[in-house]
């Protein structure tokens, strides 16, 4: 924390990690690359909101005050600290333009990242959606929508007066199997957290649940607010054709439009997300590395990965099955 005359002026939340598991911004491959030189990676020093790939403010700062300066002075004591306690790293994920330039001008490192959103184009309709793509698309758009309803499988957001603590569990569940089912899979939330969500947030808490004969088949947990919806978990007891797309993305998008919300913001991975009109985004962290040989060599991957993912946007953005707008 800053603090003037005994009023904080600016904090900066930090974790101390002893693995990379969780972040969305992969280093693993930077902590096997430092053991093999002998480098101690871990422990690091993480400042980001824990298994949440979503950008935001990452230092906090009085409105009154000189923001800029405050981000680089608290940047600046990030790496003291690493410094007099020999920690390896300090890094900034899913932060803001604004942190990202003060940061970089204190000695910390730009790492582009790519995710996918969906942007509401003033859409009224589930169909405004559907003739923003191009024909085949939208043609296996509808197809994938009619099989589901075909297999006798209904959809239902459920949101506000409508939870309950049967349906927190129900999600937990739905969680919980899905980890399972995958060898990569890691268990980061148990019960409690949920049912803690129900008490204390649940204006923000969106499910949307699939059903068949009655019985919840699977389905998504997401967080909201007034503009965005955060798709975080899914989860499916049983499989069915072109179900998760339904359940993640084409439900999730018809409820953007009917809330009259902006974007849809699905979480980490999945190019095949863009066949759905979630567009690739750029998203950004910044990194200080202790060690002056591996930071030299990490500024020059950064360099080719940053180029690599520019044009990886470019050439999706190129290839997008939605309709080319005049002058875009």
């Amino acid at each position: 924390i800053v603090e003037r005359e005994e009023k904080i002026i600016a904090a900066c939340p930090m974790y101390l990690k002893s693995h990379s598991m969780g972040e969305f911004v992969h280093d693993h491959e930077w902590a096997w690359y430092a053991s093999r030189a002998g480098i101690e990676y871990y422990p690091k020093m993480l400042v980001g909101v824990p298994f949440t790939p979503v950008t935001g403010t990452r230092i906090l700062t009085d409105g009154k005050e000189n923001r800029t300066q405050l981000i680089q002075l608290i940047g600046q004591v990030l790496i003291q600290i690493s410094k007099e306690n020999k920690i390896s790293s300090a890094h900034v994920n899913f932060c803001l333009e604004d942190e990202m330039e003060a940061l970089k001008q204190v000695g910390f490192m730009h790492r582009v990242g790519l995710q996918y959103h969906w942007q509401n184009q003033g859409f009224q309709s589930f169909d405004d959606y559907l003739n923003s793509f191009r024909s085949d698309r939208r043609t296996k758009i509808k197809k994938e929508r009619r099989e589901v309803q075909q297999q006798g499988i209904t959809i239902r957001t459920v949101e506000g007066d409508e939870l309950t603590l049967e349906m927190m569990h129900t999600i937990f569940r739905l969680y919980k199997h899905h980890v399972d089912q995958h060898i990569y899979g890691r268990q980061y939330l148990k019960l409690e957290f949920f049912q803690e969500l129900l008490r204390r947030f649940r204006p923000h808490i969106c499910l949307i649940i699939a059903e068949k004969e009655s019985r919840v088949i699977a389905g998504t947990f997401n967080v909201q607010d007034k503009s965005t919806l955060y798709g975080r978990y899914w989860g499916a007891f049983e499989e069915h054709r072109f179900l998760h797309f339904n359940v993640c993305y084409y439900d999730a998008i018809e409820h953007c439009i009917r809330k009259g919300m902006e974007r849809f913001e699905a979480g980490a991975g999945g190019s095949f997300k863009r066949l759905r009109g979630l567009e690739p985004q750029e998203t950004g962290s910044v990194h200080f590395i202790l060690h002056q040989g591996f930071k030299r060599a990490l500024q020059e991957y950064l360099k080719e990965e940053k180029i690599y993912k520019v044009s990886e946007q470019e050439s999706m953005l190129e290839r997008s099955p939605l309709k080319k707008v005049p002058g875009s």
